[in-house]
């Protein structure tokens, strides 16, 4: 293992799976997945990882790299306390390093003991304002998350953490996009419409639009379902909006 690998590289990497994925679920599946095998490469044993969601005080399992690895995450927030927890409320990382001589989290030990698991490690990870993450990594044996692994483990962490804020990001502006999007193309329904009635009747704006509305009220429908229609029973050609296209 090199810096350069843990720099250059997983950034490279953690790139292409951002412009892989098509929203941030898939990413943080993913993102389980490449932790998971990055820090398997460095420990030189298999190392799993689940991804924890905190929103509003409220802790979930939302990804991981296996099915054993979600099921050791979902007994964390079953429980409600455990490494991964802690490092969500402390923004630090967490190391839990023998499951068989640690105090703290003893109901969670137990169980963790009693699926092979001997270590963890919880990293957390910076979103944004309304949410934070965490990585969960788990081991089949004690000594394995030393201070370099550990080292390592948080210089991808704030890698991964940017991608995943820009992902959010991401997300966000593609909604508000989608958002706008549509409610042009129901403006422009409307506009259209609206100019059918006025040659029909030979009218004023205004009052094209004072007929819409009255239908609209008469019909309890809404404006953009009263235009749909009007451009549905059109005679001729299908009426195209400029969004169509």
């Amino acid at each position: 293992m090199t810096s350069n690998y843990a720099g250059d590289e997983a950034a490279l990497q953690l790139q292409d799976l951002l412009l892989d994925t098509e929203n941030v679920e898939d990413f943080l599946g993913r993102l389980s997945e490449f932790s998971a095998a990055t820090l398997t490469r460095s420990v030189g044993t298999e190392i799993e990882c689940g991804v924890t969601l905190q929103r509003r005080k409220r802790t979930m399992t939302v990804a991981g790299s296996s099915a054993r690895a979600v099921l050791l995450d979902r007994l964390e927030q079953s429980i409600g306390h455990g490494p991964c927890i802690e490092a969500l409320r402390t923004k630090s990382v967490v190391l839990l390093a023998d499951v068989t001589t640690d105090p703290r989290w003893p109901d969670y030990q137990l169980q963790l003991a009693a699926q092979g698991c001997r270590s963890t490690l919880g990293i957390p990870l910076e979103i944004g304002e309304e949410a934070v993450a965490a990585l969960n990594f788990f081991g089949s044996d004690t000594g394995l998350f030393i201070n370099e692994i550990i080292a390592e483990a948080e210089g991808f962490a704030d890698l991964a953490g940017g991608a995943l804020r820009l992902a959010v990001r991401i997300g966000t502006a593609q909604s508000r996009a989608e958002d706008l999007l549509a409610a042009m193309e129901r403006r422009t329904s409307i506009d259209v419409a609206c100019g059918i009635v006025m040659a029909q009747n030979r009218c004023s704006q205004k009052e094209a639009m004072t007929i819409l509305t009255r239908v609209s009220s008469n019909r309890n429908q809404k404006l953009r379902d009263v235009a749909a229609e009007i451009l549905r029973n059109l005679p001729g050609e299908e009426v195209r909006t400029h969004f169509d296209d």
